[in-house]
C-alpha cells in the first residue's frame, strides 16, 4: 500500500471512530439538550465565550447572516439572561454583546459534561496509552494552532 493510500485509510479509521464515538457520547444527557437555543443563537454563546465580546457587525459576519437577523438573535439571548449589550469604549457608537454569568455557565455546563464522559473512557486506559494519546493530542493542537483561518464568506451579510 503507497504511504498516501494508508496515510487516507488511516484518516477515513480515525474519522469514522470519532463519529461512532460521537453517537455513543450522544446518549448521555448534555446540558445543551436542556437548553432552549436555536442553533444560531448557540453559535453566538460559543462565538462570545471564545472572544469574550463581539459588536453586531462582528456577529453577522461570522454567521453570514444580516445585522438585523443578529439583533434578533441577541434580543432573544438578552431576554434569556445569556447575554448583555453595552458601549463599546473605544467606540460609542458600536454595542458590544458579551456573555452574561449565566451564559458563561451554560458555556461551561456544556464543555464539562463532554469533558466528563471523555474522562470516563480515559479513566480506562493504561498508562502507556494515556502517555501516547497525550502525545498525540499535543501533536493536533499544535498543528491546529499554526493552520491559517478559514476565511469567512460574508457576502450573505450585506
Amino acid at each position: 500500500m503507497r504511504v498516501d493510500d494508508e496515510r487516507e485509510a488511516l484518516i477515513r479509521q480515525i474519522s469514522e471512530t470519532q463519529r461512532g464515538l460521537g453517537r455513543l457520547l450522544a446518549h448521555d444527557r448534555s446540558p445543551l439538550f436542556d437548553s432552549n437555543l436555536t442553533m444560531r443563537q448557540l453559535k453566538v454563546v460559543i462565538l462570545l465565550s471564545c472572544a469574550g465580546s463581539a459588536s453586531g457587525q462582528d456577529l453577522a459576519g461570522n454567521l453570514g447572516v444580516g445585522l438585523g437577523t443578529v439583533t434578533g438573535i441577541v434580543d432573544r439571548l438578552v431576554a434569556q439572561g445569556l447575554v448583555t449589550r453595552h458601549e463599546d469604549p473605544h467606540d460609542r457608537r458600536v454595542r458590544r454583546v458579551q456573555l452574561t454569568d449565566a451564559g458563561r455557565a451554560l458555556v461551561e455546563d456544556i464543555n464539562d459534561a463532554g469533558l466528563r464522559n471523555y474522562r470516563r473512557i480515559m479513566e480506562r486506559l493504561d498508562i502507556d496509552s494515556l502517555r501516547s494519546l497525550a502525545d498525540i493530542t499535543t501533536k493536533i493542537a499544535a498543528i491546529a494552532a499554526d493552520l491559517p483561518l478559514p476565511r469567512q464568506d460574508t457576502s450573505a451579510a450585506h
